[in-house]
Formats: C-alpha cells, structure tokens, sequence
C-alpha cells in the first residue's frame, strides 16, 4: 500500500503535447520564414543606416574617446608623457598625472548615439601628496610594464600584470582600476596595450572564423564551444549561413541551448560571457555584429542584474565609457526572460523568487536611466518587475521539463516576434 501511496504522490513530468503552449507552436518552416524575414529586415536597416559618431553631434561640451593605437604608437604616448614629466621636475614644479575622471558625474548617456560616453573633466594624481602618492607610484608602474610590452611585442593577461607586482599593487582590483586610467590617459583602447583578461565568453552554432590563421567551425566544438580570443584582432573571416545572434546571459542556459543543438533547427549563433560581460565577449558581439549584419536576440534572467547586463552589451558600461564606442553592439532585443513572461507562461509561484531590497533599489535605480527610459517597452517591463516585487532565472522554465527552453519558449518567443 505505501508504495501505491507514493506512486500516487509522484509529480508527473509533463511530456509532449502536455507541455504548455507546445500546440500553439507552429511548423519549423513557418517559424523560419518569420526568421527569415527578420534577418533581412535587419541587414537592410543596418546597411541603411549611417553611423553616426561625437564628431557629428553639436555637443554643449567635449568628450573623451579613444581609438585602435599600434603599438610603436603606444610606445611614442608613453615615451612623450615620461618627458613632459621628467622637464616638469627638472623645472621644480614635481610630477604629476593628469588622469581622465571616469566618476559618474563625468558620464553622459547620448541617445543619438544610444551609448554613454565620457565627458572630459579630468584631476591631477600628484607624487608629493600623501592622499595620491601611492596611485601614482601604481600608474607609473602601469606605464613601465606597458612600455616593455610595446617593445617584446608580447600579450599578458590583467593578472599577469597584477604578479609583476603584488606589494605594490596589493589587490588586483587596484592595478585593474590603473589599468584603465592609463588606457584612457594614452588615448587608446585596453586592446591595444597588449594587456587582456582571461578567456571567458564562449560561441557555439553557425559561425566559421579564422583565429590568428586557424579556421574554426564552431558547430564542430562540441557542447563546450569555442572560447572567444582575449585579443580580438587575431580573429577574422567571419562567415555564417545563421539568421540571428542568441545572446545568453548565463552558462546553464547555453550548455542547454548547445547539447539541444538549437542552432541547427533554427540558424544562429549562440554566445555568453557567463555573467557579467567581459572586454572580449563585447568585441566578438560587436564585430560579428558589424560584419555579418545579423539581429541580436537577448536572454537573460527576469530580475534587474539580467537587464543591466543586457544594457552594458548595448549602452556599455559606466566604468569603460572612454571605448564605448568600440564596445557596444547597438540595437539589441530584449527576447526574454521578461517580467510578464512569469504568467504569461504560467511559471509556478515556487520557481518565482522574491525580491531583495536591494534588487528593488536597483529596479527603481534603471527605471531613472535615460538608456531604459528610452524603451518604453522596458520601461513597462521594470515597473511590473518592482510592483510585483517577483524574479525569475531563465532556469525556472526547466519547472516544464529541462527541454521546454528549446523545444517550447525559444520557438514560441520567435514565432510570435516577441522581443523589445
């Protein structure tokens, strides 16, 4: 009898036709053809429309941006700056670092360009004072290391730059911080200081390109993916039969994505930077982005952390608005996992979470920025989200079956063009 009880008891997966809205997906090739139509949409609308940059707009004040420098061209900033510094303490005025703020209040969203940008207001970093002389001691470290790399011609990674040193840097955020001040002082991007993070974004799906002369297949790389190259421009030839970009905020969603071989029953190319976005993930984005003219789809978690992640990918972020520029990949649809997603799916209340305080803040906080302000799509979205006081992780669709991402909500979502 008790076994009967449990059988009893056992919650049933739901299977096929069960799965809720499977019978409102239509054929493959329907699906496609919406695709299809998208994609070229798009192409055409990317073809037309013409890039505007700072130059072009009748700012009431300067801005700092920075571009693509070799490096003999690095290696020259550098060298000029230790001169003036060196005629400046010859003359007895001492030395210091006129270092670009990169402070909130020096940032500016521009919705011409769809993209914040840095203002120009910069401070002094003085040696002969108490309160900067250890910052100071850093950058020029910085600036050291960074010279002897223009002349070895090598890459390192941010913590191999953070070993070189570690008593005075003390914490690798410190020497990153640093890092970024000297990019923007020498007036070129992090890439091209030969300095690059660990290897962190991965692609899968429809996408062939050469990596520093190796042809890669990325339907060929196994569930895992490719890992994205931490230095962008060993990367080229980029070729692909895909409709569409699916950007993935987390690992989980992408393994499932992957494994399913959802880029083969619908064309795309399949990318995350597993959380946060990194330098690297931004650049591959952007440039497949740019040369193969495809739309970019966005799936991140239901809560305010997914929207500002999927922000940075479009508007960039507040602490590398100096290359905003090189690293925003503008106009991306928001596809899910959004706010009135949780009933129109009819997510169960225990895979919803409540939110904490802080995601709440965080909620209002977006709703004040001129970037989500612009959407009034989002807007609605982030306001049902703080009213409701409800998230959810892309995962909470595995409540259906660990499938029903791919087999239900992705081709649904599609079918019916439901993105912001």
């Amino acid at each position: 009898m008790p076994m009967a009880d449990n059988k009893k008891r056992r919650r049933k997966e739901p299977t096929g036709d069960e799965l809720p809205f499977k019978n409102s997906l239509k054929s493959d090739s329907d699906i496609l053809k919406t695709l299809k139509d998208f994609s070229t949409a798009s192409a055409s609308s990317s073809s037309a429309a013409q890039t505007l940059t700072l130059q072009d707009l009748p700012l009431p004040f300067r801005c700092r941006e920075v571009a693509d420098l070799s490096l003999s061209s690095v290696q020259s900033n550098i060298e000029s700056l230790i001169l003036r510094i060196a005629h400046s303490i010859l003359s007895g005025h001492g030395f210091s670092f006129d270092v670009p703020s990169r402070s909130a209040a020096n940032q500016l969203y521009v919705p011409e360009l769809d993209r914040i940008v840095l203002k120009d207001k910069s401070s002094l970093r003085p040696f002969a004072n108490i309160s900067t002389v250890r910052k100071s001691a850093i950058t020029s470290r910085i600036l050291q290391l960074i010279h002897q790399l223009c002349i070895k011609g090598i890459h390192v990674t941010k913590r191999d730059l953070f070993y070189t040193d570690v008593k005075l840097f003390q914490d690798q955020i410190q020497s990153d911080a640093v890092l970024d001040d000297v990019s923007c002082m020498l007036g070129c991007t992090r890439s091209s200081l030969n300095v690059v993070a660990a290897e962190k974004g991965v692609v899968v799906g429809r996408l062939i390109f050469s990596d520093n002369g190796d042809m890669i297949d990325c339907t060929k790389m196994g569930m895992g993916g490719k890992a994205i190259p931490p230095n962008i421009d060993r990367v080229g030839d980029m070729q692909s039969d895909a409709l569409f970009i699916l950007l993935v905020e987390k690992d989980a969603a992408y393994m499932r994505l992957a494994e399913d071989r959802f880029y083969n029953r619908f064309p795309c190319i399949i990318v995350t930077a597993k959380g946060q976005p990194d330098v690297s993930t931004r650049l591959f984005l952007r440039k497949m982005k740019t040369e193969l003219k495809l739309p970019v789809l966005a799936l991140v978690d239901s809560d305010p952390y997914g929207l500002k992640i999927l922000s940075v990918y479009g508007c960039g972020s507040k602490n590398m608005s100096y290359d905003s520029a090189n690293l925003t990949t503008p106009d991306i649809k928001w596809l899910g996992v959004r706010p009135s997603d949780l009933d129109k799916y009819k997510i169960p209340e225990q895979c919803r979470l409540p939110m904490t305080e802080q995601d709440i803040k965080t909620g209002k906080d977006l709703l004040e920025e001129d970037f989500v302000k612009k959407n009034p799509g989002w807007v609605e979205e982030l306001s049902l989200m703080v009213k409701t006081k409800q998230k959810a992780e892309i995962q909470a669709l595995s409540t259906f079956g660990f499938q029903y991402l791919s087999e239900v909500y992705l081709p649904l979502k599609l079918q019916q063009k439901d993105w912001l």
